[in-house]
């Protein structure tokens, strides 16, 4: 299951969401989830997929920020310095 069925999941379960509005431009305000709702969908989403999300403030407005969000955090970051010229090394040998 990918990360836009997990979370279609997680909204139609908890927030009793049509999953038919559930697209990447529909707001979340629009939809009916409140700021509180919103922090209650982020401690959802850490626990579903096994991310945390940062300590600051992150703007979620949209389905579609919500999953660019999961995605980036679930993303490791490329190797860059050292690290990335001695996995460029291994991977020539």
């Amino acid at each position: 299951m990918n990360i836009v069925e997990r979370l279609t999941e997680i909204l139609v379960k908890d927030y009793k969401l049509d999953p038919e509005k559930l697209v990447p431009e529909a707001r979340l305000d629009e939809l009916g989830v409140d700021s509180l709702g919103v922090m209650e969908l982020v401690f959802k989403i850490e626990d579903e997929f096994g991310v945390r999300f940062p300590a600051e403030q992150v703007e979620l407005v949209t389905i579609g920020d919500v999953v660019a969000y999961v995605q980036n955090v679930m993303t490791p970051p490329p190797a860059t310095g050292a690290a990335a010229g001695a996995a460029a090394s291994q991977a020539r040998t």
